[in-house]
């Protein structure tokens, strides 16, 4: 992917070797859980008289419970100390854990494999916050959702090979079990010896006093957590999605050996399709959100989760009975193929939902306590995971089956997505946002380096159309502050996303000369704040594709605030179904041209001083060019 830093660093010791071992962690889990659950779902007699159903659900709940009960203390951990020393500490844990599992299987004891899952979810619990915590300090903010969606993908990709390689190995007659037990010490074997390839990552807050009390620590970090709204409700998100998943992943072998009349190699099937969504939708990110943190994807994520959920309910409840089938011919027919469409799409959306709400965290946690936040993100994870095995087992006993099971879930992600677009509207205003510009245009980008990572700016562009700020916003990797024309403020369905996004509507002073004076108090306070503002200084849409002079208005904002000024030119909106071009702008909707060429760009920051109305009109002209 040409310009992209996304896989470019996998080559980085910054990221090579720190992936590397969250892909070994994330393989070797799933070659023994895998393991396990195919023995407890297809021999459940030879360990217990609990039912299948039952028991998977229960060892899902004692894997998520060290989640709830650790991570708050993991996380001061994760703030106190190094954390590439950390991660080889907790990689030598998961050496320990995988010799119990193997000391479980061999002896066929239940107790033990329980008390080997309980102990992985320990050992990842501790792993959880430093595995987050560490991207931010390595990775700049462009590279970002790229790393992060690199490492979702990894974690797809080994989660798909260890359930592949567990659900084989667990089969073979004879020495199936020693070959898991083996390979799950020599992979963590391998861990340890990358893990000492992670560069140093220094302590943000090396004088933390640890509390060791995980009642009192898990209540403080959660209250701690909690007064970032934009981070916590992320972090709500996130959970649910974990809910989601717990609801679907965990009842794939019953579905499998139950529900489709499948051998345990369709379980992996089933698998490797939803991970595998799962890693090119994250790898997609990155793309989609023109490396930004764009979490407009959440809601286009939400939407995919609910759909496809319920079109696999209906393809599970339509599936013909049939005797037992292996995985070539379960594969080979082609009234399979719809519910692994559906699976494919679940993990693709789910790809687009879970990595934009990470990197939202990341990017918006204080460094000094980015550790604890994850580790509470980690601790409402566990919450709604423990909540969907209860759930399920609840349902069960209720005498629902696995399709309606996820009916039910696909039904409840509508209502909880619906509820946290409602609680917080940026997510749908983004989301309005990133659909104008993937659907109705194509945007041609360039040269926005030039509006500043931090601090206040002030964005100075030419007004062609009423989707301008909307086009602006979208491209930019900062939120922006619009001041606008109070008509075009008040529009139907744009006002939504005008309000959501702090914009700013002004009127002229023979029109209300208490609504300019609020906004230039409102615009200098924002500036004063370190805000980026846009104005079009124009102070009307063109009629005739041309720039008019800049008013100003312009020259009152810099002598009150001084600050950089960045400006932008708007191309090939004119004459589009927004503009003014012919008469009134969306007056003629053959003038909608879906995935039409658009163009923005920025040229470099001009200081206050030399910013003049006359100077900078000709910087946007000459930015524009002949493209209207």
């Amino acid at each position: 992917m040409k310009g992209s830093g996304q896989f470019r660093l996998l080559g980085e010791r910054r990221f090579g070797p720190f992936l590397g071992v969250q892909f070994l962690g994330a393989f070797n889990d799933n070659v023994f859980k895998q393991a396990l659950v195919i023995l407890l779902a297809y021999q459940t007699a030879s360990f217990t008289t609990m039912s299948s159903d039952t028991l998977q659900n229960l060892a899902q709940a004692l894997f998520v419970l060290p989640f709830f009960l650790f991570s708050a203390t993991a996380g001061q951990l994760a703030d106190k100390y190094e954390k590439s020393r950390l991660i080889t500490i907790t990689v030598a844990i998961e050496l320990a854990v995988m010799a119990l599992g193997a000391v479980g299987l061999f002896m066929q004891n239940l107790k033990l494999l329980l008390a080997a899952l309980f102990l992985g979810g320990v050992q990842s619990a501790l792993f959880g916050p430093v595995k987050y915590a560490i991207l931010p300090q390595h990775l700049n903010e462009t590279e970002i959702v790229g790393g992060n969606g690199m490492v979702e993908m990894g974690t797809s990709i080994a989660i798909l090979i260890g359930m592949v390689y567990g659900g084989w190995m667990i089969t073979q007659p004879g020495w199936g079990v020693a070959g898991v037990a083996v390979s799950a010490m020599a992979i963590s074997a391998a861990g340890i010896a990358i893990s000492r390839f992670i560069p140093r990552s220094p302590a943000p807050e090396p004088g933390l006093r640890i509390n060791w009390n995980p009642v009192t620590e898990t209540w403080r970090n959660l209250k701690f957590t909690s007064q970032n709204r934009t981070v916590w409700n992320a972090i709500l998100g996130i959970s649910w999605f974990w809910f989601y998943g717990a609801m679907f992943i965990t009842q794939f072998p019953n579905l499998s050996k139950n529900v489709l009349a499948a051998s345990e190699h369709v379980v992996t099937l089933l698998l490797i399709v939803f991970s595998v969504g799962i890693g090119v939708g994250s790898l997609l990110c990155e793309r989609l959100s023109g490396r930004k943190v764009e979490i407009g994807l959440v809601p286009f994520g939400s939407i995919g989760l609910t759909l496809f959920g319920v079109d696999l309910w209906l393809a599970a409840e339509m599936h013909a009975t049939h005797g037992p089938q292996g995985l070539a011919a379960f594969a080979s027919d082609p009234s399979h193929w719809r519910m692994l469409i559906d699976l494919f799409l679940i993990g693709l959306f789910g790809g687009f939902y879970i990595v934009p709400l990470y990197a939202l965290i990341q990017t918006r946690s204080d460094p000094a306590h980015r550790s604890r936040i994850i580790a509470g993100n980690n601790i409402l994870n566990a919450v709604f995971m423990v909540a969907a095995a209860a759930l399920a087992i609840g349902l069960f006993a209720a005498g629902l089956t696995i399709p309606q099971l996820i009916l039910v879930t696909a039904l409840l992600n509508a209502v909880v997505a619906l509820y946290i677009y409602l609680l917080v509207p940026e997510f749908l205003m983004r989301f309005l946002v990133w659909m104008l510009v993937h659907s109705v245009y194509r945007l041609e980008k360039s040269g926005l380096e030039h509006v500043p990572d931090e601090g206040a700016a002030l964005i100075v562009a030419n007004h062609v159309s009423f989707v301008d700020a909307l086009v602006i916003a979208a491209a930019c990797r900062r939120p922006v502050r619009f001041v606008m024309d109070h008509r075009v403020f008040r529009l139907p369905v744009l006002n939504f996303v005008f309000r959501t996004g702090k914009a700013i509507p002004i009127a002229s002073a023979k029109e209300d000369a208490q609504m300019m004076e609020r906004a230039f108090a409102e615009v200098a306070q924002a500036l004063r704040e370190g805000d980026v503002v846009c104005i079009f200084p124009e102070g009307r849409i063109t009629d005739t594709g041309e720039v008019y002079p800049f008013r100003r208005g312009l020259t009152r904002i810099l002598e009150q605030t001084p600050v950089p000024v960045v400006p932008v030119a708007l191309r090939g909106l004119w004459g589009s179904f927004f503009s003014r071009a012919g008469g009134a702008a969306m007056t003629r909707p053959w003038r909608m041209r879906p995935f039409a060429k658009i163009g923005l760009a920025a040229g470099e920051a001009v200081a206050a001083a030399a910013a003049t109305p006359e100077a900078l009109q000709a910087r946007v002209q000459a930015l524009r060019g002949a493209w209207l």
